[in-house]
């Protein structure tokens, strides 16, 4: 299947310096260059001993720049003409040494001469040993750069190559690829504080046996990184999933449906949006056995009682966010859908059919609103994702 493209063609320098991680940017150049974007490498003379302009070459098919007097380019302007021909600077890895010279406006190589003189928006991405992270001078300079409107993303804690452990390992680069794209995104919903539910829940019967459901939680966590490129500022509650939560999210893991609903109820007198993606158990059993039940031959009855309904309670709050509810159905789709949106006085409903969407990457959707219905065709979750916040974006405002 032919990939779809996550955003239009977008021109990007990546610039490279020294640091071990210089290693990562093969594959941070590959991968952006997968989802539609035009890569142009520039680095600087200590990334190259780290790893090879021809790498980047290859991989990109750009002449990698490294000489701030490169004679290839038009009146010896290297660092006016090419960072004229990009939309985004990033620089990653971006080492102490680079982070305080753009701090400090040093311009004495070809990469902090560009980043000097471009008129687009530049990204950095720190990666350095954690003495070297927490020292207050490189803590001052990136002050600095933040004031300047410089975005950083990363670092994170971990293992790093001289074997410590701690904060200054670079971002990963799966992830700082997902962050760029963000970046690129409509900031549809800026600043707007969205709490978000995802993947099933667990209810316990005894100490190792409990009632849950297929759900993955794709659908949820896509629509956390949709609502995020949108510019939110997003809360993830989340049942027990297989799956990394984007790292600007704020995640809270819950297990059981009266745990998501303690989260929920803490959130949301600050939520402006709520969207209710989880697969939450209707029922519960009315006794948890705190040790295993042992198997005796015969049936086993289960009493169970309704969970609470966490969407109700959010929609029927004294001041409600706007709640965007979604059904799983298995049958009668759309009749049980706008049923199920009609009951809970929401303004906004997904709906897909189950056995074609449970654990699947990609899902086919209906949007129900008082408008009508709004079909989305079978396509990758983080694209539906996306389409539903441009639609909650658009009822959000009026």
């Amino acid at each position: 299947m032919a990939k779809i493209p996550l955003f239009h063609t977008r021109r990007l320098l990546l610039g490279l310096t020294g640091s071990v991680a210089a290693y990562k940017a093969a594959e941070i150049a590959r991968l952006l260059m997968q989802e539609n974007v035009d890569v142009q490498p520039v680095m600087t003379e200590s990334a190259c001993r780290f790893v090879g302009p021809a790498t980047l070459q290859a991989l990109t098919g750009k002449t990698v720049f490294t000489d701030l007097w490169d004679n290839r380019i038009a009146n010896n302007m290297a660092h006016i003409n090419i960072s004229r021909d990009v939309d985004v600077i990033l620089i990653a890895p971006a080492s102490a040494d680079f982070i305080a010279k753009l701090a400090n406006g040093f311009a004495n190589d070809l990469l902090s001469t560009l980043c000097l003189a471009r008129d687009c928006p530049l990204i950095i991405v720190p990666a350095m040993n954690r003495q070297m992270w927490e020292n207050p001078a490189t803590q001052r300079n990136l002050a600095i750069l933040q004031r300047d409107g410089v975005t950083i993303f990363g670092p994170v804690h971990g293992t790093q190559a001289c074997g410590e452990t701690g904060m200054g390992r670079m971002l990963e680069v799966q992830e700082l690829v997902k962050t760029v794209q963000t970046f690129f995104q409509p900031k549809l919903l800026q600043n707007k504080r969205v709490l978000i539910t995802a993947g099933p829940t667990y209810e316990a019967i005894d100490a190792v046996r409990g009632i849950t459901n297929l759900s993955s939680g794709k659908m949820g966590y896509a629509v956390t990184r949709a609502a995020l490129e949108a510019g939110a500022k997003v809360t993830l509650i989340s049942g027990p999933v297989c799956l990394k939560a984007p790292f600007e999210a704020t995640l809270v893991n819950v297990i059981s449906a009266q745990d998501m609903l303690a989260a929920v109820r803490k959130e949301i007198s600050r939520t402006d949006i709520f969207i209710s993606v989880a697969a939450v158990a209707d029922y519960l059993p009315t006794k948890i056995n705190k040790q295993k039940i042992k198997k005796i031959g015969g049936n086993l009855l289960l009493k169970l009682v309704p969970n609470p309904d966490i969407l109700e309670y959010a929609a029927g709050i004294s001041k409600p966010p706007f709640c965007v509810g979604f059904a799983a159905e298995t049958e009668n789709l759309e009749k049980n859908a706008e049923t199920k949106r009609r009951r809970k006085k929401i303004p906004l409903l997904a709906a897909n059919l189950a056995q074609d969407a449970i654990s699947s990457d990609e899902s086919a959707l209906i949007l129900l609103d008082d408008k009508g219905k709004h079909l989305l065709p079978k396509a990758p979750k983080i694209v539906q994702a996306r389409h539903l916040i441009k639609h909650i974006s658009l009822l959000y405002k009026k």
